[in-house]
């Protein structure tokens, strides 16, 4: 493990006192799990996009023809 030296506000502090103590916790502990929980979030993220990018765009007609108007999509 890296020690890092982290400055807070002291109302801040206090508070991450309190909410690290509620998890049965250090701090540090508390923190490390935090940005842990960001940096997977962010990479699950990133994963998605690029799925999402994989796949071709869905053609809804014949290129160059334009959309369909409001009405014919809707008649019954």
């Amino acid at each position: 493990m890296k020690n890092v030296t982290v400055t807070l506000p002291e109302e801040t502090a206090q508070w991450v006192r309190v909410w690290a103590a509620e998890q049965g916790k250090s701090v540090s502990a508390a923190l490390a799990d935090l940005i842990d929980e960001q940096r997977h979030d962010r990479q699950r993220r990133e994963r998605a996009l690029d799925q999402f990018r994989s796949v071709p765009p869905l053609m809804l007609g014949p290129v160059g023809q334009g959309y369909p108007s409001r009405e014919s999509v809707h008649e019954r």
